[in-house]
């Protein structure tokens, strides 16, 4: 047993080295996005963007090597053996698509590989959601308020709530308006973009209450694979930190809204959708507004066609129906963890490879929510 356990600490000691140079958010955020944006409208819409991309700062064919030399018949547990060999080939995806980031088709197909595209349900599932009508758009709660120094404050505050420490930055080159660097501890704020009181009320909870809580708790694990992620964690994680918002009473008709949008967006480019014609489906189809719709669209089609923003609505509905059947969130909060792998999270922390979590989200403490709408469309999705 114990040179079994010292084989499997050294091999995810391994992983652990080379994942830390793969952060895909890294690379496939355009470094270019507010330029481009002024040539897309003055285009009234017809060029595409032209995004430049950071740099690539690693051996591709060495990484490959690396993560296919690892002894993996070393560890003689089947169960934990078969989660090394699952954890390798979804890493090696992931190297695909930053090695292929900004060419186009190529990197829409690992894109595929890696995070998959949404099936006809996902996208009925979407304009369900669209026949619901939103807030009120002039609401307070929704108007433009917060600069990102005003946003780091506040996110600080919230922040005393949990046992420990992160950094904040910002940055003008990113599709998102915030984000979590899961390998630096390091909370992300656009600083092109000024937050609204909703905002900052999704965002407390989703970036600090949920993905640096897993961040945090991943860390406390002997095995790195809770800090740097199970394969897939994408869908749990988000699903999970939507799922905040919803618990916390911040989740919104509009924002649903939003990421049905994003789940029609990915749709169009299995379609074969260019950047403009995305747009243009968002922006005249359903309305939206051009910042908005131009917001989506780059997310979607960054890289060449990053796929994975459709899984923030499947996530959340299998987070909200795992909750509903009384099942325990805190195994999903142990690190960057997926539901598909909850016999071997279990399985670990039986068997002290790993810990329960420390830092609890605590959204999920008590259910705030008031929209009944809200509950209806989340029960209703198929």
């Amino acid at each position: 047993m114990q040179v079994a356990s010292t084989a499997l600490f050294k091999i995810d000691k391994k992983i652990d080295k080379l994942v830390k140079k793969i952060e895909l958010l890294n690379y496939v955020n355009p470094i270019n996005i507010e330029e481009e944006k002024k040539r897309f409208f003055k285009s009234k819409y017809l060029t595409d963007p032209v995004f430049k991309y950071p740099k690539r700062d690693f051996d591709k064919f060495k990484i490959h090597q690396k993560f296919f030399t690892q002894p993996l018949e070393s560890i003689e547990n089947e169960q934990i053996r078969d989660l090394y060999e699952d954890i390798i080939y979804f890493y090696s995806g992931i190297v695909r698509c930053i090695e292929t980031v900004g060419k186009g088709k190529r990197f829409y197909y690992n894109s595929l590989h890696s995070f998959g595209t949404p099936t006809e349900q996902d996208v009925e599932n979407a304009k369900f959601i669209l026949h619901f009508e939103e807030e009120n758009k002039k609401d307070k709660i929704f108007k433009p308020k917060y600069t990102s120094e005003e946003a780091t404050s506040i996110f600080k505050e919230y922040a005393n709530r949990y046992d420990f420490s992160f950094n904040i930055k910002e940055s003008s080159a990113m599709g998102a308006i915030a984000m979590v660097l899961n390998n630096i501890q390091t909370l992300v704020l656009n600083s092109n973009h000024r937050f609204s009181k909703n905002e900052m009320g999704i965002l407390t909870n989703h970036e600090i209450g949920v993905h640096m809580v897993t961040t945090m708790n991943g860390l406390l694990h002997k095995l790195k694979i809770f800090s740097h992620g199970f394969p897939n964690n994408e869908e749990t994680q988000e699903g999970l930190a939507v799922f905040s918002e919803y618990m916390s009473g911040n989740l919104t008709i509009k924002r649903l809204k939003e990421l049905a949008y994003r789940v029609i967006a990915v749709d169009s480019l299995a379609k074969g959708y260019s950047f403009s014609r995305t747009f243009r489906m968002l922006h005249n189809t359903y309305d939206l507004g051009k910042e908005q719709a131009f917001y989506i669209t780059t997310r979607v089609h960054r890289g060449g066609g990053l796929t994975k923003d459709y899984l923030y609505l499947t996530g959340l509905k299998k987070i909200y129906d795992y909750y509903k059947s009384g099942k325990d969130l805190n195994l999903l909060i142990t690190g960057k963890v997926s539901l598909e792998y909850l016999e071997d999270i279990k399985y670990l922390i039986k068997n002290k490879y790993a810990v329960p979590p420390i830092h609890i989200t605590d959204a999920y403490a008590e259910n705030l929510n008031t929209n009944k709408t809200l509950d209806f469309i989340l029960e209703n999705l198929k």
